[in-house]
């Protein structure tokens, strides 16, 4: 088996029609559409809305755009990686519903549960499978429904997050493209800091944990801003570095969408100028393990051939990491 690259050849997304904007969260929970634009840059995400509807439906619209666009043959996947935090049940995975849901019959999948920074744990770990030259196609996919988390009573959590959903495959280059180095950190220092507490094997739902409104996401907004912006702006710092990359080398910075100014306290620090930054916070907010797929869909026909891109996510955990990949077309 030959050690080789491994390249994203195609990408898909999709995010929910419903549209739920600030104006109408002010009609939820004591807030405005000012105070939220100006300390996290969001105007609106997307939610899916309906009964059964899970963090699978997600995925499977994001992977049928990619395929719709590619031609790929579903049937020569040899795997799928669903990075998520809002699985649709703990058991069975989300990978293997949504094989199901497409029809994928020769592939292994499972999910990988990294919070913010599960697409680029996921991402990491496709390109590895690629490296061993046993496995030719993987999918990789970033989704979450984080309105079914969400206490929209909680005007500091509730306005911040959305649903959607990302995928790329990767395939083998032999031109030396494609995903040339990762670096990937946890610490869990972080595990008090953002958490659902309940649902686990540690606290079983009951009749209390529900009472006590504990199936719900937290976050200890304060702590998690310092954190991600001195871990996310470290990782990306050390990637540049050991590759020798520069601001002005950089094509694309593509950031998780946690928070805008988060995103431009990285970007400072790196030396990269906003024009080479992918933003889309103000419309989705934060999906989650969607934000980085969803980046790489909306800006994919920007992209040229041997671009020098770095992606960087920061999450729950805490866990964060950063990929540095040249487009391979």
């Amino acid at each position: 088996m030959t050690m080789r690259k491994a390249a994203i050849t195609a990408v898909g997304g999709y995010v929910p029609d419903y549209v739920l904007t600030n104006a109408e969260l002010e009609t939820m929970v004591e807030t405005n559409d000012e105070w939220i634009v100006s300390r996290t840059g969001i105007k609106e995400r997307r939610i899916l809305k309906g009964a059964g509807k899970g963090t699978s439906v997600l995925a499977v619209e994001a992977v049928k755009d990619l395929v719709a666009k590619s031609g790929l043959d579903l049937q020569e996947v040899d795997a799928v990686l669903v990075a998520t935090m809002t699985p649709d049940m703990l058991f069975p995975s989300t990978a293997n519903i949504v094989c199901h849901e497409l029809g994928i019959k020769n592939a292994f999948s499972f999910d990988m549960q990294a919070a913010c920074s599960g697409f680029v744990y996921a991402l990491s770990t496709g390109a590895g499978f690629i490296s061993t030259g046993q496995y030719k196609k993987v999918l990789v996919i970033g989704a979450d429904k984080m309105s079914s988390v969400m206490n929209y009573k909680d005007r500091n959590t509730c306005i911040l997050f959305g649903d959607g959903a990302g995928a790329v495959l990767l395939e083998p280059n032999e031109e030396g493209l494609g995903i040339q180095d990762f670096i990937l950190k946890s610490d869990g220092i972080g595990k008090d800091m953002i958490r659902m507490k309940a649902g686990g094997s540690a606290y079983p739902a009951t009749m209390d944990t529900i009472a006590n409104q504990e199936h719900y996401f937290f976050q200890d907004g304060r702590q998690v801003y310092k954190h991600a912006v001195t871990n996310m702006s470290n990782v990306s710092v050390e990637i540049m570095e050991r590759n020798d990359l520069s601001g002005d080398q950089l094509a694309y910075f593509i950031p998780h969408q946690a928070n805008k100014r988060i995103i431009e306290a990285i970007a400072n620090r790196l030396g990269v100028g906003m024009d080479k930054v992918t933003v889309n916070i103000e419309r989705y907010g934060n999906t989650t393990a969607g934000t980085i797929p969803l980046c790489l869909w909306e800006w994919e026909e920007k992209f040229k051939k041997g671009d020098d891109i770095v992606l960087a996510a920061f999450g729950g955990g805490f866990t964060w990491g950063s990929v540095y990949l040249k487009w391979a077309y």
